[in-house]
């Protein structure tokens, strides 16, 4: 009898979970849509911002990287090991 109830129960709580989970995903995929609407949106207005005032709207150029180093060919050959 106590068997029935804990599976009853599990049933029960697995149920609630998928319900859950089901909600929790429609309210992800709505939220989903409406950041790339906003985005899409940012955008747009950006864009319509850049042909009013090109010199205003040009964002800051990103600093350059810093140069790296060379790297240059080391043949195997004259890499010993260390003898013990």
């Amino acid at each position: 009898m106590v068997s029935w109830v804990v599976s009853g129960a599990a049933l029960l709580l697995a149920i609630i979970a998928l319900a859950r989970l089901r909600r929790l995903a429609r309210r992800f995929d709505v939220l989903t849509q409406s950041y790339w609407e906003l985005r899409y949106d940012y955008t747009r207005l950006r864009s319509q911002l850049s042909r009013l005032d090109p010199e205003e709207a040009t964002p800051p150029e990103p600093a350059a990287a810093p140069a790296s180093p060379s790297v240059t060919f080391v043949p195997l050959a004259t890499i010993r090991k260390k003898e013990h």
